[in-house]
């Protein structure tokens, strides 16, 4: 029986008075010498005997339907299995953890590029050959692919607080701006792919899959069967970054063939398949307005933004989801655009909103601090709320105004110099700055802790998407039961365990490490009872249970095996307080004065992410989010087709993500102490996504620092970086 808790009081910070040492600390994955020995299996490495090759065909129409599919081109091309196609094939992908089946089309095209067709061969190689030779015949519609231009755009109604044109009106200076991001590939290393077998009426899939409770009632619909007919499995997956939430077009073309073929069918991705078919982050318009008062004190926030989706489908990017609780204003104005266009759907990518949209508020506050004459710093510890400005919850720990003024010290951004004024030859000097903020989720899940003399093994269906799911989960085990990290077994990735939240939405650590931590609370209690002492006496560590003067090895007080699973939710907590991560960045650029190149020479970030479980994957992570900000930047962008909305740059040679000589040599990044009580039975909260928000705001602000260049077009490559640099008679 699962024990059900619920997130409704604060919970006692037991992970204080632990005793093993193991959380927090900079622990190696366990499961490291297995990826770099190729032990580690990922989907395409599991070849089972007479496994099928699959390669989806893709449309090149963007919008309309099929009216042919001719196969005669194939006919003599030994070892061609099938082509398989029709209304239960054709989907456009979902996000996973929505709940929601992907959409049926009834053989419609809704963009270029769209997966319409599976080939399945003896052979990798002759799969790719037939798919090339298929013919299909379409009915073309007309397409619309600009979002600027869109004459079907849904408008939000906004969301509002105060009089916004009264307090415009009064204040003293105003900063009225448009800035634009183009559309981001998640770009994992590992592309999509799925291995899909039957025994019987039950399907087994192979996926790299994030969110793998949903997925499985995600490929159970769309095949029309129970979900307890299927198991899905991903022990290991090669990044994600949201485009993994969902089944995709692989997963539902190698289940259809397996099916069919009576043998297993493996279809992945090449790479340019990916890009073109798996969500993309959309591309945004934003209006930042922001009013004050000659004290700094924020009047008016406005932020207003247009994306763009195909019809019918439900996401749309969270543009100002942070600007609604960053800072204090008396008026308050947000409203959201989304233009029906037919490009590659898009989803969730690598911190959704904040990535894109912190960029924005943290751009336009570094101008009206300019405008007053007014630190940026200064200006922002001067409108902190007290509470959520829009919902009127509380905050839980908040731990913005501490990164601000320690993340200020430890950079020298007491130093700072005017704009334009410090040089290194044909190089302007400049630092910028931006805070950094990510709500922090409590998503349900479970899990199983099973205790025996041997040691611990932890059981969930929660995947590791390369953030150490596998580390943290044995760390949080270990220390509540006493033992190293070692004797902790963790097993993950299979739909035959407990369902997890999954991975994604920075909430995995927490949510699912929450459910490991009290299932090890309840076998704690029942080692207590065995000793004789209350849970709040006992005391486990290396092996040895201590309390009310007692003290056993824990072996002795273990009769065969200790077995709990655990399930937590979220409770009153979420509808009282409001909790987030927050941060700040504090960035130093070269700016080139005659070719525009811009090099980030020195990085410092400081985070308040509640109680840290690795204190190295922590790290990873936020500095992969810096990383990530960098290249939102100053490199990354999907180019399209403007006549049919086809992706141009659809591959790694010309989607340009940073690399290491885009990057300082060292980021430093420091976690401040601090506890949320109101976020979940650990007091952690979610990392992975901080580190990105407000980071390639801080970029751009020491561009203008260093030269005068406002850019507000991204990325700042060197034209645009040499326009503005013209534009304010720098040169």
């Amino acid at each position: 029986m699962s024990y059900d808790f619920k997130m409704d009081d604060p919970q006692p910070r037991l992970l204080d008075e632990t005793r093993q040492g193991a959380i927090g600390k900079p622990i190696d994955r366990v499961d490291g010498p297995a990826k770099v020995t190729g032990r580690a299996t990922y989907v395409a490495d599991v070849l089972p005997a007479r496994t099928a090759h699959g390669v989806l065909v893709r449309a090149t129409i963007s919008r309309g339907r099929i009216t042919g599919i001719d196969e005669a081109p194939l006919s003599g091309l030994e070892g061609v299995l099938g082509v398989f196609h029709g209304p239960k094939f054709i989907r456009n992908p979902a996000q996973g953890m929505a709940g929601k089946a992907p959409v049926q089309t009834d053989m419609r095209v809704d963009y270029h590029g769209q997966p319409i067709a599976l080939v399945v061969a003896e052979s990798l190689e002759t799969a790719r050959d037939a798919a090339f030779r298929l013919h299909i015949s379409y009915e073309a519609e007309e397409a619309e692919v600009d979002p600027e231009a869109a004459s079907a755009v849904d408008v939000d109604e906004p969301v509002r607080r105060g009089n916004f044109q009264l307090c415009w009106d009064k204040a003293d200076v105003t900063v009225d701006a448009v800035l634009t991001t183009p559309g981001h590939a998640a770009a994992a290393m590992e592309p999509h792919g799925a291995l899909a077998s039957w025994e019987g009426d039950e399907l087994t899939l192979r996926g790299s899959l994030q969110m793998l409770a949903y997925n499985r009632a995600e490929i159970a619909d769309s095949l029309g069967i129970d979900p307890e007919k299927v198991r899905v499995l991903a022990p290991f997956i090669g990044g994600a970054f949201g485009s993994k939430l969902g089944i995709g077009p692989d997963a539902v073309a190698a289940a259809v063939a397996a099916r069919e073929l009576g043998r297993p069918v493996r279809v992945v991705m090449a790479r340019q398949t990916v890009f073109d078919a798996v969500l993309r982050r959309s591309e945004t318009i934003q209006h930042l307005r922001l009013a004050a008062d000659g004290d700094g004190r924020l009047l008016a926030l406005g932020h207003d933004d247009r994306v763009s989706n195909l019809p019918e489908e439900s996401f749309a990017e969270p543009t100002t989801r942070q600007s609604q609780y960053v800072y204090e204003a008396e008026a308050m104005r947000f409203q959201q655009e989304v233009a029906r266009i037919h490009r590659t759907p898009s989803g969730s990518v690598r911190a959704p909103g904040e990535a894109v949209g912190m960029i924005g508020l943290e751009v336009a506050m570094d101008m009206l601090a300019e405008k007053l004459g007014v630190d940026p710093v200064e200006l922002r510890l001067r409108n902190m709320p007290q509470k959520h400005p829009i919902s009127g919850k509380s905050f839980g720990a908040r731990a913005l105004e501490a990164a601000l003024e320690d993340g200020a010290r430890r950079f020298g951004w007491s130093e700072r110099k005017a704009v334009g004024t410090t040089r290194e030859g044909d190089w302007l000097i400049g630092v910028g700055m931006a805070s950094a903020v990510r709500p922090n989720m409590l998503i349900d899940a479970s899990a199983r802790v099973r205790l025996s003399p041997s040691g611990a093994v932890v059981e969930t269906d929660m995947t590791d998407i390369g953030t150490g799911s596998y580390t943290i989960f044995a760390q949080i085990a270990g220390e509540m039961l006493g033992m190293p990290t070692e004797r902790v077994e963790v097993r993950l990735g299979d739909t035959r365990f407990p369902p997890a939240s999954g991975s994604g939405g920075s909430f995995g650590a927490s949510s699912t490490g929450s459910a490991v931590f009290l299932a090890s609370r309840r076998i704690r209690e029942k080692i207590a009872a065995k000793l004789g002492c209350t849970p709040e006496e006992l005391s486990l560590q290396d092996g040895i249970a201590r309390g009310d003067n007692r003290e056993a090895p824990l072996a002795d007080l273990i009769e065969g095996e200790l077995d709990e699973t655990a399930h937590i939710s979220s409770g009153d907590t979420d509808e009282t307080h409001f909790s987030s991560g927050y941060g700040a960045h504090f960035c130093e650029v070269a700016v080139h004065r005659w070719s525009g190149e811009v090099r980030v020479r020195r990085f410092v970030t400081s985070l308040g992410i509640g109680r840290v479980l690795n204190e190295k994957t922590a790290r990873s992570q936020a500095i992969g989010g810096i990383v990530w900000g960098i290249g939102t930047a100053l490199h990354e962008a999907l180019e399209h087709d403007p006549r049919t909305g086809h992706l141009v740059t659809r591959d790694l040679a010309n989607y340009h993500v940073a690399a290491h000589a885009d990057v300082p040599r060292e980021i430093d990044v420091k976690f401040l102490e601090e506890r949320d009580d109101h976020a979940n039975p650990m007091q952690s909260k979610g990392i992975g996504e901080l580190g990105i928000s407000g980071a390639g705001a801080a970029v751009l602000n020491a561009i203008h620092n260093a030269c005068g260049a406002r850019v507000l077009h991204l990325p700042a490559t060197p034209d645009k970086v040499i326009a503005e640099l013209e534009r304010a008679d720098r040169t």
